[in-house]
């Protein structure tokens, strides 16, 4: 895509959603790679409107086309593959926006109307079901158009308008528990979306607060969580985050991923929710604490072999 003279012959009407168009058209159409260059020649050009606001704009795309569809659709195949050989169930978690990033220039992805097209696209193209996080009641609705879970970020597990928006979309609800709640108090948020009569409710353990920029796993809670009669999800990589701890973004100990999967297996639960990217370090989130793709089957393996001695074992 070659913006040269003839674009600048349109003076004022250049505008970036003209631009953004014609690249959603050549990514539909199957284009592989897309490069979008200046014309710096023009003095023009430089003052234009276009040229203060193109970075930003193409920046968004250009992750969209490389971190989501040319990720997600290879890396979901591999997963499904993998959890296929298992006899396990496989559920895609992907996010359309990333609002609670460390810094404001973080990276938070294509947006709502976007990024949701984009995770029915995945899903139905992998046949899986997709899980999205919402972060605000008026969005419940609009994702589970697109979506079969939702998931309601630890962040929020205390919000009943967001909770109950959740579950008034009747479908299944995945909260994660706060970092600063106890798993005893998770009750009440199962009872707030019960109260709109969806009972089809997981829970997520993704660590607790331990000091500042710090989570440990309480194991405690996942049989605490068991008993108030709903599944319980460990979740893998962001209970090994070290929040903020790279400064304007959140760091990660990823060697310490397969121990803690493998003794929550140990003491029995419903489901593993881990991240996974073909380069970690690359990753435009969370990259510190996920797995590399390369791995996640031989993770699958050793998290499932724990899993079948767990529901061997008397309780």
């Amino acid at each position: 895509l070659l913006i040269n003279s003839p674009w600048d012959h349109l003076g004022s009407y250049v505008r970036p959603e003209i631009t953004l168009a014609v690249i959603r058209m050549c990514r539909d159409a199957g284009a592989k790679e897309i490069g979008v260059f200046k014309n710096i020649d023009n003095d023009y050009w430089r003052r234009s409107a276009l040229s203060e606001n193109f970075p930003d704009e193409i920046e968004g795309l250009r992750s969209l086309a490389g971190n989501h569809t040319e990720v997600s659709i290879p890396g979901g195949r591999a997963l499904k593959k993998a959890s296929e050989a298992l006899k396990v169930g496989f559920v895609l978690k992907a996010s359309y926006d990333k609002a609670n990033r460390t810094s404001v220039k973080s990276y938070r992805g294509p947006g709502m109307e976007e990024g949701l097209r984009l995770l029915a696209k995945i899903g139905a193209e992998l046949g899986v079901p997709v899980v999205t996080d919402v972060h605000e009641p008026s969005h419940a609705a609009v994702a589970a158009r697109y979506v079969d879970m939702l998931q309601v970020p630890a962040f929020l597990s205390r919000q009943t308008d967001l909770l109950a928006a959740c579950g008034r979309t009747g479908k299944a609800v995945n909260v994660k528990k706060g970092q600063f709640l106890s798993p005893w108090d998770m009750r009440h948020a199962v009872e707030k979306i019960y109260s709109t009569g969806n009972k089809n409710v997981l829970l997520t353990e993704r660590g607790s607060t331990f000091g500042y920029g710090n989570l440990v796993v309480d194991m405690r809670s996942f049989e605490i969580m068991r008993s108030l009669g709903v599944p319980v999800v460990h979740d893998a990589t962001h209970c090994v985050q070290l929040p903020g701890g790279s400064g304007a973004t959140t760091g990660g100990q990823r060697e310490f991923v397969r121990p803690l999967a493998r003794a929550a297996a140990a003491v029995g639960v419903d489901g593993i929710f881990f991240e996974t990217h073909p380069d970690p370090d690359q990753a435009l989130s969370d990259g510190p604490n996920s797995l590399f793709l390369a791995d996640a089957p031989d993770f699958m393996r050793e998290v499932r072999a724990f899993d079948a001695l767990s529901k061997e074992t008397p309780r």
